[in-house]
C-alpha cells in the first residue's frame, strides 16, 4: 500500500447567500502547532494520535476539516436564518441566540474519512490517519429550540444545515460551480438533545476553524453533518439531495435484492483506536507496558474493549478509565507484559451496548467513509 497518496481538494471562495453581509474568505491561520498538516488550503489539520491524553482535547489540538476556505465573518453583524417549511421565519443574531437557555455537552466528532489512510487499495481524499477525530464541550443551544420556535408545518421532513462557506470542487463529479456546504438531518434527529448550535467550545469561543461564530455539533454522527459557519437552517417537506449529501459522503447498502443502493453516511461506527504504542515502535521484552487508547461508538455507548497482542487470535479485555458517556469516547488501557522477543501485532476492537462489534475486515460498500475494521499495530519487542 502507497501510504504517500495524497489528493488535495480544490476549492475557491465564491459570493456568500445575498441576502447577508458581504463577506470574503480569510487567509488559512496555522496556529496549531505539533498538528499534521493533510492539506493546507483549505486548511485540513490531523491530531497525532498519540498524544492522546485528556478526556476533552483542547481546540488547538481538536482536528480540523474544511472543504473551503475559511470565510471572515463580522459577527456583530452575523446572522442565523431559519426559514422553509416552518410558520415562524427566524432571523437571530448571536445575542438573540444567547438568549435562549444554553446547555454545555460533551459530544465526540469524527471525520467520516477518519483512518482512510489504512484502506488497500488506496482511495482518494484526505488521507487520515487516526487522529481526525475528537471529544470536546460544546456550548450553546439544543438545535430543537430553535426548531420549536419556527415551528415546522407538517409534512416536514428534514432539517438542512448550510453554512457560509463556499466553493467549487473539480474533482468528479465535479460541482456544478461554487456551492455552500450544507447537509441534511432528519427532522426527529435534529430535535434530539444531542444536535446541538454551537458558539463555543470548552468554554471559549469557538475559532475561525472549528467555525466561528456558529457551528452545530450533531452527536452520534460523522463530522460532515456538523455543518461550521452555519448561516442558514432550512426545513424542507421533502428529503435532501444537496452535492454533500448524494455525489459526496454517501455509500452504498443492499437492502433490496442485494441491489446496491446509495444512501448518505449519517452514523458512527463503533471503534477502538491505539493510541501508544505507535507504529514500528521498540517495546522492552519481560517489563510491564501499558497499551493506551480511546474507544467510541456513535449514537451507542462503548460497552467494552478488546486488546490483542498476537494478531487476534486471543482477545484479553482492557480497562476503561471511565464509565462510558453517550455520544462520547472513553479512553482504555491493557496492561501487557510481552515475554518473547520479535515482532508483535497489536489489535483493539469496540463492542457497543447494541452488540455491535467492530469488524475485521473492511466492508467496501462504504466506499472511502465509515472506516472502522480492525488496524493492526506492529512493535517490535526487545
Amino acid at each position: 500500500m502507497n501510504l504517500s497518496r495524497r489528493e488535495l481538494l480544490k476549492a475557491a471562495s465564491a459570493a456568500p447567500f445575498a441576502s447577508l453581509l458581504s463577506l470574503r474568505a480569510a487567509e488559512p491561520i496555522l496556529t496549531f502547532p505539533g498538528m499534521i498538516v493533510r492539506q493546507t488550503l483549505p486548511q485540513n489539520l490531523e491530531m497525532p494520535f498519540a498524544s492522546l491524553s485528556d478526556w476533552v482535547v483542547a481546540a488547538e489540538r481538536f482536528y480540523v476539516r474544511s472543504h473551503f476556505a475559511v470565510p471572515k465573518i463580522d459577527a456583530a453583524n452575523f446572522k442565523l436564518i431559519v426559514e422553509g417549511h416552518v410558520e415562524n421565519r427566524l432571523e437571530l443574531s448571536l445575542a438573540d441566540l444567547k438568549q435562549f437557555e444554553k446547555t454545555t455537552t460533551p459530544l465526540t466528532l469524527e471525520c467520516a474519512g477518519n483512518g482512510r489512510v489504512f484502506l488497500t487499495p488506496a482511495v482518494r481524499g484526505l488521507q487520515w490517519a487516526n487522529g481526525a477525530v475528537g471529544n470536546a464541550e460544546w456550548n450553546g443551544i439544543p438545535l430543537g429550540t430553535l426548531l420549536d420556535r419556527a415551528k415546522p408545518k407538517a409534512g416536514a421532513i428534514d432539517v438542512v444545515l448550510a453554512g457560509v462557506d463556499s466553493g467549487s470542487l473539480t474533482a468528479d463529479p465535479a460541482t456544478p460551480g461554487a456551492i455552500h456546504f450544507s447537509r441534511s438531518l432528519p427532522l426527529a434527529k435534529a430535535k434530539k438533545p444531542e444536535s446541538i448550535i454551537a458558539w463555543g467550545m470548552n468554554g471559549a469561543d469557538l475559532t475561525p476553524s472549528h467555525g466561528f461564530p456558529l457551528r452545530a455539533v450533531i452527536g452520534g454522527w460523522y463530522g460532515m453533518a456538523s455543518v461550521k459557519w452555519l448561516n442558514r437552517i432550512f426545513v424542507s417537506d421533502r428529503p435532501y439531495k444537496g452535492y454533500f449529501q448524494t455525489m459526496d459522503y454517501s455509500y452504498y447498502v443492499r437492502a433490496i435484492g442485494s441491489e446496491p443502493e446509495v444512501i448518505p453516511v449519517t452514523e458512527i461506527q463503533p471503534k477502538a483506536a491505539i493510541a501508544r504504542p505507535g507504529p514500528n515502535e521498540t517495546v522492552p521484552v519481560n517489563k510491564p507496558y501499558t497499551v493506551f487508547g480511546a474507544a467510541w461508538a456513535g449514537e451507542s455507548t462503548v460497552a467494552k474493549v478488546e486488546v490483542s497482542a498476537d494478531g487476534g487470535t486471543t482477545w484479553m479485555e482492557a480497562k476503561l478509565d471511565d464509565k462510558p458517556k453517550p455520544f462520547c469516547w472513553v479512553k482504555w488501557r491493557w496492561e501487557w507484559m510481552p515475554t518473547a522477543r520479535g515482532p508483535a501485532r497489536l489489535l483493539a476492537k469496540c463492542t457497543d451496548e447494541r452488540g455491535t462489534t467492530q469488524p475485521e475486515k473492511r466492508n467496501a460498500d462504504r466506499r472511502a467513509y465509515a472506516i472502522n475494521h480492525w488496524v493492526p499495530v506492529e512493535v517490535q519487542v526487545r
